[in-house]
C-alpha cells in the first residue's frame, strides 16, 4: 500500500489509517480480523477514541505485538484541562500503552467547540502539558461537520497544530461553500507542513429517516467500482491517509480501493462530482 508523508510529524503513514470506530462495535474475534486484514494490507497507522465503544479494549491484546511499528492516534472529547488530562491517562491504561504517537482534540467542527477547548483551562492545556511530559508527540483537531474546514482556519491561527482531520468526499465537494473552505485549509496546511487524514471518504449522505443497514454515523456507498472511484477522489487531492470506513464488512472494499487507487485527472474529478448530486439530499447539515 502507498505511504505518504504525515505533514511535519515526518510519519509515512499508509494511505489507510485504521479507524477504531468500526472494530468498537465489534465483537473481540471479529475485530481481530479486521486488524490481521488491515495489517496484511500494510496499514501501519491506527487511530482510536474512547468514545468508539470498546475500541481500545479490542486494540489492547495488539499493542504488545504491535506497537513499536504503528503510528498510534488518540483522541478525547473532553473540553476541560483536567477532564482531558484524566481521559488521556484512562486511554493509555485501557491500551496498555505509555504513549500515543498523535493526540487530538475531537470532533472540534463548531467554533464555540473550538472556543471550550482553546479558553483558559480548556482541553488544548492538558494536550500540552501531555506533550511536555512526553506522553503524547503530536497534536492534532478533528471535525465531524460540514462547517469543520472553516473552523479549523481558525483552530491554526490560534495553535499550531500538526495534524488535522476532516470530511473529504466528492459528494461534500460538489457543494461549492465546502469546497472553497476545504480547498483555503489544504492550501494551509500545505504551507504549514500539517498532516492531513481525511474521514467519511466514501459518505454518500446521512442516514435521516432510511433504516440503518451498516454500523456507519452516516450512509456509505457500499458498491466496489463506486468505492473505488470515491477513494481514488480522495485520494487525488493533497492528503496523507484515509481513516477506514466505520464498519468491518466494508472493511476489505476501503482496503483494496486503496490499494489499486491513482490519481483522477480533471476530467474524472469533474464527472464524479457531476454525479453527486443522486447521492445527497438537499439539506447541508450534519453527517452524524
Amino acid at each position: 500500500m502507498e505511504r505518504r508523508r504525515l505533514g511535519r510529524t515526518g510519519h509515512m503513514s499508509s494511505v489507510v489509517t485504521l479507524g477504531g470506530f468500526a472494530i468498537g462495535v465489534a465483537p473481540q474475534a471479529v475485530a481481530d480480523q479486521a486488524v490481521e486484514m488491515a495489517l496484511d494490507h500494510g496499514v501501519n497507522h491506527f487511530d482510536v477514541a474512547p468514545s468508539y465503544g470498546e475500541a481500545e479494549l479490542r486494540l489492547a491484546p495488539w499493542m504488545p505485538r504491535i506497537r513499536e511499528r504503528v503510528f498510534l492516534g488518540c483522541k478525547t472529547l473532553e473540553r476541560t484541562r483536567d477532564r482531558a488530562k484524566a481521559e488521556l491517562h484512562r486511554s493509555l491504561e485501557r491500551l496498555g500503552v505509555e504513549r500515543f504517537d498523535l493526540y487530538q482534540l475531537h470532533s472540534v467542527g463548531k467554533r464555540a467547540e473550538l472556543d471550550r477547548c482553546t479558553a483558559r483551562g480548556g482541553a488544548l492545556e492538558a494536550l500540552v502539558e501531555a506533550r511536555d511530559e512526553g506522553l503524547v508527540r503530536w497534536l492534532g483537531i478533528t471535525g465531524h461537520f460540514h462547517d469543520a474546514p472553516g473552523t479549523f482556519l481558525e483552530a491554526l491561527r490560534r495553535f499550531d497544530f500538526d495534524t488535522v482531520m476532516f470530511p473529504i468526499n466528492f459528494v461534500l465537494w460538489s457543494i461549492p461553500e465546502y469546497r472553497r473552505d476545504a480547498e483555503a485549509l489544504l492550501r494551509l496546511c500545505q504551507e504549514r507542513d500539517v498532516g492531513v487524514h481525511v474521514i467519511k471518504a466514501i459518505a454518500k449522505d446521512s442516514w435521516g429517516e432510511r433504516p440503518r443497514t451498516y454500523t456507519t454515523w452516516y450512509e456509505p456507498l457500499d458498491d466496489q467500482p463506486t468505492i473505488d472511484r470515491a477513494v481514488a477522489f480522495a485520494l487525488s487531492q493533497p492528503v496523507a491517509t484515509l481513516c477506514s470506513v466505520g464498519d468491518v464488512t466494508l472493511l476489505p472494499k476501503f482496503l483494496e480501493a486503496a490499494e489499486r487507487a491513482r490519481p483522477l485527472d480533471a476530467a474524472a474529478q469533474q464527472a464524479l462530482l457531476a454525479s453527486a448530486g443522486q447521492y445527497h439530499t438537499p439539506f447541508v447539515g450534519a453527517w452524524a
